[in-house]
């Protein structure tokens, strides 16, 4: 599910990953991403709070997470 103005795709190896689920959980201001034991959970309800930061890109590995604006700037 997509929020109404932002969505968040992350690459599937990534998805799965503790580690990087961690620390995308840890980088986000508004809590977009939830660490899991199996890896990282988008939370609907927060996506549009994203401030278009990029500090989840720089957290992941490269191409691995892709943020999606759904309105025209």
């Amino acid at each position: 599910m997509a929020g109404l103005f932002i969505d968040i795709k992350v690459a599937a190896e990534v998805a799965k990953n503790p580690e990087t689920a961690r620390k995308l959980e840890e980088v986000c201001p508004v809590g977009i991403f939830a660490a899991r034991e199996d890896g990282v959970e988008i939370v609907d309800d927060n996506l549009d709070e994203c401030t278009l930061c990029d500090l989840c890109l720089a957290a992941a590995p490269s191409g691995s997470i892709e943020i999606i604006k759904l309105y025209e700037a």
